[in-house]
């Protein structure tokens, strides 16, 4: 026994031989299932077994022995108390034969040895002990051998075999795998059970033994019984299948005498078996077991092979002489079919249909592959290994039974799937028994193999094709199935198999066979989409017709893009493609027609197609042109969508453009012009500053714009012109809502006061005693205008709607259109002038008008009208005054010549207005071609010319008669009667407080409204205001300083010493009154000084200078000046760059006065573009001084008129140069043509 278990101990140190840990638990329960007579194999079911068994069991449970045996697990320290336990237990059963009870003793061990393994098995540690496993069979094999000379060769061997041979039974109840046969076949176990019985006498070990030996030899012979070198293509394939024949022989062999002992010495076993060398099942020569036996039982010892190299079984002969090769050929097997592979294949389908029957019944899923069942799998490998069928020969006839039951629709791709993962990737759990069908090399298979698989790659390569191609034809359904499995199984493992081959010209056929067959499924699914959607009768046609079949035809391009977006092509189709390129052009040549006779019909009715459909018509036609343009890049769209819709929009306009003034005049009704607060407890912001009436204008505007950018109007040119239709339509909505602002601002402006109210309801009597009493004080009592909170939110909402239209310039991108235009202009012959012009109409003063008052004065205010006897502006009154000027300006659009009329009244407190005077002029196209501005003195019919003036309660404070009034200290003709009487008149000397007293009722004035411009403007259009009123403040010093300029001495008087100090005084007041400098932190709260110091400012302050010096040095001065602004003038012609101003500002001398146009629609196209020239305007008022003062001055000299009538002529010569000069540069940059083009018009 030493000598046995000599293999385990020279592995003492190796981990691979020891027990698991713990196997003692379950190694004690199975050794109590053996005494207790539950171990469910029969070799351990005999008493004298579980005597031996029961005495060994003491033994192990001894504390001492489990505690070392946990510790070291050796399995040869198991299998020596076993057999010195076992000696035991048979000497007390009083064996006298001594080899006899050796004998015993060897076969009781093996049997412990074999519960060990069958123990190590069923816990699955087989997996991971392959090494323990291969030594514990081989030490089972050699104990069953009964050879006493194990390992010495020398010895010899006398011992008996003991008779414990236990006969089989031949009860079908006792046979599985026969039950198993029957119930495949569908045979009763009473059928079997008489076929067993009449053939149990040649059904036997010794056939079976005789059939072995018979195949060897005609395996040494070269026989037609088995394989030969010939059925091979290569000699290495031959010999290698039998080279691993030999060893398989051998171990069936052995598996038979494991049962039948006896048959050892029957067969004249005389000498023991030669020398060989162990191996483990891992061994790469190890010879092949069956895949099915592998993976139900992988450790079972009758598929376990412990040789690798040829041996002679000689020893094993049951004939004295070898048969001839005649007798060969005639011999027949007892278990051994005539043809193995036809038999296995029938059984195999046999097994395969009745195992899906049943496993479709029972509910549950079969064992491996899907197909087979366990016990079919056994039956399979116990076929293989009796009939002598190769590893690689049974896994393709395997695959050919599937490939014929796929074929004929018995099963489906998956299984189909299965079958190729289970030959080519065995299980997990069965990988190291198993072979899988990659590792045979091809070149050493069998003819008939080789040549039967490619015969099944091709023919499922057929059917798979064909399969895919009928699933295709539904991928342009709603809901169709994958073709991905059948492109898994082609890919993975058709076309991927190196043993199949396709030539190029098979698979471009395909393709063009399957490209044929899309495109006659798309032109169906078309031609189903046209029936439902559009009516059969061309007279029920309408728009939503074609946008449903549009919806319909895109709905199906985005459901097949994303059906096959991660796999967009199919053996080189693409569906989506396919279908774009069958579907599309048929959609738009039916959609161009269907529109058309849309349109012709409504044309016959006299109807119009809504506007609504034409729109969502066009937007629906853009996406499938952009859909088109992508899947189709070289192929045109069938008809143009901008020129066949392009109506609509125009029609939207037209239907804008009509209904703007109404929309405007009820926005303009529903408003009551108040600051929108929403917390009343907080100061108003400036976005709540203006009313809702503009707010609701330019989102009008926006939502009308809108509209047509939301179409993406993909047509620049036309696109320029929806924009420029829209933006005239804009302009006359806005021109619409200025006009009315402007009538109902000047409403407000020119309503009566209380006081003068009062008057007009005075009788005649009465108000001649009010004047009578008026002029007896030498005092007219002026009162100051009250401006009401709602005319203020007018300024905010003029300030609002020059914002509103900034934003939406930019948002039309009126720059880019208007390169569009002007591009597409250039091809014209002759370009086509604009239908209107505008004219900004600057009333500037008027000079030595009629006086109407009893003072010699009049009250002067202008009315500006057309021939049609429309008034187009009129101007504020200017009090007390023969020379007013009003500085006001007017804008008047017009499509041709046209004569307007200027007429200057007097205004009166009470009565009609007395008429002053009335001019003419022309208003003509053609003669303002140049773009230039001019000036024009008009003669009125009476008398006089015109330059008009403004004067508010500003004027009437800042005037000469309030500087008379505050030198004169209050005398009146009461007073100087008064005088008469006292005959004495004490002149109080002028204090601070009276000078700043004179400006007090005007400080008052501007506080009281003030206020209410602080609640209710905006601070852009307070700053505004407050701007314009300090101009106002400096005009009316100005007036009391200077008279205006002109060409002709004035009748105005200088003024002395002390008026000059007062009016500077005023002056330096009223700077501070705006300016509003806190007096704790120094802030300035008001208008910011650099706003306040106008060039006007610096005007005024440089007279300081002039006023009293004498008439040649002012003359000389004055010269001096126009020398450096003629040489300003020349560098700048030299820079070849436009001077700020032509000429000089001495507009009242000139026909024409400057040739630069300062407020002009070209020149001031934005508000960016307007506050530029504004702030470029101010820093070249402030850098380049003038003589303009210096010449107000010398008009008040008599001494001077001659010089100012030669310095007229002199500014009129150089107007006139830089003029032409003008007209050159313009003229030739007119020629200029554009030499780039012009992008695409942006949209937004």
């Amino acid at each position: 026994m030493g000598d046995l278990i000599q293999d385990f101990s020279i592995a003492r140190d190796s981990t691979g031989t020891k027990l698991p840990h713990g196997f003692m638990s379950p190694l004690e329960r199975r050794i109590q299932g053996v005494l207790t007579g539950k171990e469910k194999f029969s070799e351990f079911n005999d008493a004298t077994v579980k005597r031996i068994f029961a005495e060994a069991y003491t033994a192990f449970t001894e504390q001492g022995f489990r505690k070392r045996m946990d510790k070291e697990r050796r399995v040869e320290d198991l299998v020596l108390i076993f057999y010195s336990n076992a000696i035991k237990a048979l000497q007390k059963g009083g064996t006298t034969d001594e080899e006899s009870w050796k004998l015993l003793v060897d076969r009781h061990v093996a049997l412990f040895v074999r519960l060990i393994s069958i123990t190590l098995k069923d816990h699955g540690n087989d997996k991971y002990k392959p090494e323990l496993m291969a030594k514990l069979t081989t030490l089972e094999n050699k104990l069953l051998t009964n050879d006493l000379n194990l390992v010495e060769s020398s010895q010899s061997s006398s011992g008996n075999a003991p008779d414990t041979y236990i006969p089989p039974s031949y009860d079908v109840k006792d046979m599985a795998m026969v039950q198993v046969v029957a119930r495949i076949f569908g045979l009763k176990n009473s059928q079997v059970q008489s076929d067993i019985d009449s053939h149990k006498f040649s059904w036997t070990q010794e056939a079976a033994i005789a059939d072995l030996k018979t195949y060897q030899h005609c395996l040494n012979a070269n026989s037609k019984k088995t394989l030969r070198s010939e059925d091979f293509d290569l000699d290495e394939g031959y010999h290698a299948w039998i080279k691993a024949e030999g060893p398989e022989l051998f171990q069936m062999i052995t598996d038979i005498l494991k049962v039948r002992p006896d048959l050892a010495k029957s067969c004249g076993l005389n000498q023991s078996l030669p020398a060989i060398r162990t191996s483990t099942p891992n061994s790469d020569d190890q010879a092949y077991s069956d895949i099915a036996r592998t993976i139900v039982n992988p450790l079972d010892s009758s598929s376990s092979y412990a040789f690798d190299q040829p041996f002679d079984m000689s020893f094993l002969t049951l004939e004295d002489e070898h048969p001839g090769p005649v007798i060969l050929e005639e011999s027949k097997y007892t278990f051994i079919p005539v043809e193995p592979r036809a038999f296995y294949r029938s059984i195999l389908s046999h097994a395969i249909v009745y195992d899906q029957l049943h496993c479709t019944q029972a509910g549950e899923e079969p064992e491996i592959t899907s197909l087979l069942s366990k016990n079919s799998i056994d039956l399979l490998t116990e076929l293989c290994i009796r009939w002598r069928i190769p590893q690689f020969s049974r896994l393709i006839i395997f695959l050919d039974v599937i490939a014929h039951k796929f074929l004929d629709q018995e099963i489906g791709l998956e299984e189909l799937d299965a079958a190729f993962e289970f030959i080519k990737n065995p299980p997990l759990e069965t990988k190291r028994f198993s072979v899988s069908l990659l590792s045979f090399n091809q070149t050493l298979w069998t003819i008939q193999d080789f040549a039967l698989y490619r015969q099944i790659l091709s023919s499922l390569n057929d059917g798979l094709l064909r399969d895919l191609y009928d699933l295709l034809q539904h991928c342009y359904d709603s809901k169709c199935p994958s073709p991905g499995p059948v492109l898994l199984i082609l890919e993975n493992h058709i076309h991927g198999d190196t043993s199949f081959s396709v030539s190029s010209e098979d698979m471009e056929a395909f393709k063009i066979q399957l490209e044929d067959g899309l495109r006659g499924k798309a032109a169906a699914v078309y031609r189903g989409y046209l029936e439902a959607e559009v009516p059969q009768h061309q007279e029920d046609w309408q728009f939503c017709h074609v946008v449903l079949l549009g919806k319909s035809v895109v709905k199906a391009c985005e459901r097949i893009q994303k059906r096959y977006r991660k796999n967009p092509e199919i053996m080189g189709v693409n569906p989506l493609t396919i279908l774009v390129e069958t579907m599309f052009p048929s959609f738009e040549n039916d959609a161009g027609d269907i529109i058309q006779r849309i349109l012709f019909v409504a044309q016959d009715k006299k109807m119009e197609v809504d506007l609504e459909d034409g729109f969502a018509l066009y937007k629906e036609l853009v996406e499938i042109r952009q859909i088109h343009r992508n899947a189709l890049p070289d192929q045109p769209f069938a008809f143009n969508i901008e020129e066949l819709l392009a109506d609509f929009v125009w029609r939207w306009i037209r239907v804008t453009d009509s209904n703007m003034i109404e929309l405007v005049d009820q926005a303009i009704k529903q408003d009551k012009f108040e600051v929108r607060l929403q917390d009343p407890s907080h100061l108003a912001t400036d976005d709540e500053r203006h009313s809702v009436s503009i707010v609701d204008i330019f989102r009008l505007f926006n939502e009308t714009a809108n509209q047509i950018f939301q179409l993406n109007w993909d047509n620049d040119l036309q696109y320029a012109k929806f924009m420029t239709a829209l933006s005239k339509s804009f302009g006359i909505g806005l021109a619409r809502y200025c006009e009315r602002l402007e009538q109902m601002f000047s409403k407000e402006m020119d309503r009566l006061s209380p006081a003068q109210e009062a008057v007009v309801l005075q009788t005649k009597q009465e108000k001649w005693m009010q004047i009578a009493k008026d002029a007896w004080n030498n005092k007219e009592k002026i009162e100051p205008f009250q401006f009401y909170p709602e005319s203020f939110v007018k300024l905010n909402n003029i300030e609002f709607a020059v914002e509103q239209l900034e934003i939406l310039q930019k948002t039309m991108n009126v720059d880019a259109c208007a390169d569009v235009l002007a591009k597409a202009s250039l091809s014209r012959d002759k370009q086509i002038k604009p239908s209107k012009y505008v004219f900004t109409i600057k009333i500037v003063e008027a000079e030595d008008i009629k006086a109407c008052d009893a003072s010699g004065t009049s009250d002067p205010y202008l009315v500006l009208g057309d021939e049609f006897q429309k008034r187009l502006a009129k101007t504020r009154v200017i009090r007390k005054t023969l020379n007013p000027r009003w500085d006001e300006s007017i804008d008047i659009t017009v499509q041709g010549a046209l004569n307007i009329i200027a007429t200057i009244w007097d205004w009166d407190a009470f009565g009609d207005h007395d008429y002053l005077g009335r001019t003419s002029l022309k208003l003509d196209p053609i003669h303002f071609s140049d773009y230039l501005p001019r000036e024009y003195w008009l003669n009125l019919d009476t008398q006089g010319r015109m330059l008009l003036r403004l004067s508010q309660y500003i004027s009437a404070c800042l005037s000469q008669e309030a500087l008379q009034q505050l030198l004169s200290r209050g005398l009146s003709i009461a007073a100087v009667t008064n005088l008469w009487k006292n005959r004495q008149a004490v002149t109080p000397p002028l204090t601070q407080i009276d000078i700043e007293n004179a400006l007090k009722p005007l400080f008052t004035y501007f506080d009281e409204n003030f206020a209410i411009m602080k609640e209710t403007l905006t601070e852009a259009s307070m700053v505004m205001v407050m701007n314009r009123l300090w101009k106002e403040v400096l005009l009316a010093l100005e007036s009391l300083l200077v008279p205006p300029l002109s060409d002709k001495p004035s009748s105005q008087k200088p003024l002395t010493q002390q008026e000059m100090d007062i009016v500077f005084k005023w002056l330096e007041l009223l700077f501070e009154f705006f300016h509003a400098r806190d007096d704790s932190t120094g802030e300035a709260m008001g208008v910011p000084a650099n706003v306040l110091k106008s060039p006007k400012y610096h005007e005024l302050a440089s007279l300081n200078f002039f006023y009293f010096d004498t008439t040649d040095n002012l003359i000389r001065i004055s010269e001096r000046m126009a020398t450096a602004s003629a040489q300003r003038a020349n560098q700048h012609r030299n820079r070849l760059s436009a001077p700020p101003s032509f000429g000089a500002s001495f507009g009242g001398l000139l026909g024409a006065s400057s040739v630069r146009r300062t407020k002009s629609i070209m020149m001031s196209r934005n508000l960016g573009t307007m506050k530029k020239a504004k702030e470029e305007k101010r820093k070249e008022a402030q850098a380049d001084p003038s003589d303009d003062m210096i010449l107000r001055i010398l008009r008040m000299r008599p001494e001077a008129a001659h010089y100012l009538r030669d310095r007229s002529r002199q500014k009129e010569r150089l107007a006139a140069a830089a003029a032409a000069e003008m007209i050159v540069k313009q003229s030739l940059a007119a020629s200029s043509v554009n030499k780039y083009s012009v992008g695409n018009v942006q949209r937004r």
